[in-house]
């Protein structure tokens, strides 16, 4: 257990921003245009808004008990066995949210670069990386979070406005969808908030904040930064390709980075520089995921430590990432999942706010300014 909390705003925006800006960076702009068509920035955006409702909602719940996380609180709020049961659900999710993302690593890698690896090799190799980086504290965790954030917003934002070089404004029109459906529209919002869903680490990392008052200008800004970074790739990679030739493709994203160039044709591609930055970005989501998973179990048997479960929990993440047949079915489960997954990081903060508000419960506001909770 640490000393004192030491995680500042800065920190706690660098951890979301990082988590959120992670695997689904390549198929964002093919789930956007199925949903919206030529409106994909659009969905995007309302997608955007619809997640920062959700984290807004659980940000709130971190300030009202901002010494506790949300496995802790959620039994003072509705009692001890039926917080248990949702708790034991959110350790579930997101255990297949960290296979779900290995996996997905791994058939981009095979198909992208090494070619002859068998893909086992890949997710397993990313699982151990995991494994071994989250046995770390609460605050190596943040250092670690605000050491890669600059290294993926910068080449991201780069990427986005050298590739604006070939962009044709009338591929973005109408700005509202070319008969798209309301319901595919909604349906895209809901797949794409689902991409967000990893920012919930929030809730362990607001009882480790130096003030976790101020824990609200982290989600802001962080939401901010990750949903406006979506929205863009979306709107340059529509204008580019248009909406018919990106949805013959994978992975939109990565055809964008090669048909982008440094000026005077330093680096005539930069999918091999943004593969780099995209395994990085990986790495991060994949950390807070298995730290969130670890970190919930830890406080659900209220143990002293978490690392006795990073290596014990390797195995049966492994199985699970595995039991995708093929990529199609692999995003079948991912949009599926996630959709499902709302109802946990969306909708169970909100029903435990508005019962912590009828019921009057509320944590120690002492306790909390003093960061001294239980989040090593």
């Amino acid at each position: 257990m640490e000393p004192e909390r030491q995680i500042t705003v800065i920190q706690a925006a660098a951890v979301m921003i990082s988590t959120i800006i992670g695997v689904g960076v390549l198929p964002l702009p093919l789930f956007a245009v199925h949903a919206g068509e030529s409106g994909a920035p659009m969905v995007t955006l309302f997608a955007a808004l619809f997640a920062f409702a959700g984290l807004y909602l659980l940000t709130r719940l971190g300030m009202r008990f901002p010494s506790q996380s949300i496995i802790q609180y959620s039994e003072d709020i509705i009692g001890k066995w039926l917080a248990w049961i949702v708790s034991a659900v959110i350790i579930l999710y997101f255990a297949l949210l960290t296979s779900l993302t290995a996996r997905e690593f791994g058939e981009v890698v095979v198909t992208s670069v090494l070619k002859s690896t068998p893909v086992e090799v890949t997710v397993i190799v990313m699982l151990l990386l995991a494994a071994i980086t989250t046995r770390n504290n609460m605050t190596t965790f943040a250092y670690i979070h605000l050491f890669y954030f600059p290294l993926l917003l910068v080449p991201g934002l780069l990427i986005v406005t050298l590739s604006l070089k070939n962009a044709d404004i009338i591929n973005l029109q109408p700005i509202w969808g070319n008969g798209a459906s309301a319901k595919a529209m909604l349906s895209g919002v809901f797949t794409i908030a689902s991409l967000f869903q990893g920012a919930f680490i929030q809730s362990a990392v607001i009882p480790a904040m130096r003030r976790p008052e101020r824990a609200m200008r982290a989600t802001v800004w962080g939401m901010i930064i990750a949903g406006g970074l979506y929205v863009l790739i979306v709107t340059a990679t529509v204008s580019v390709f248009g909406t018919e030739e990106i949805k013959q493709l994978l992975w939109p994203t990565l055809e964008l980075a090669k048909a982008t160039s440094l000026p005077a044709n330093i680096l005539e591609r930069l999918d091999a520089a943004f593969l780099a930055v995209w395994v990085t970005a990986v790495f991060t989501t994949l950390l807070s995921s298995y730290f969130m998973t670890t970190y919930s179990i830890r406080q659900l048997f209220r143990l002293s430590d978490h690392k006795l479960f990073t290596f014990f929990l390797l195995p049966f993440v492994f199985i699970i990432a595995m039991l995708p047949q093929n990529i199609l079915q692999m995003y079948r489960i991912i949009a599926q999942s996630g959709q499902i997954g709302l109802y946990v990081t969306i909708g169970y903060p909100g029903a435990l706010l508005v019962i912590a508000i009828l019921r009057k419960k509320r944590g120690d506001r002492r306790e909390g300014n003093n960061a001294t909770g239980d989040a090593a």
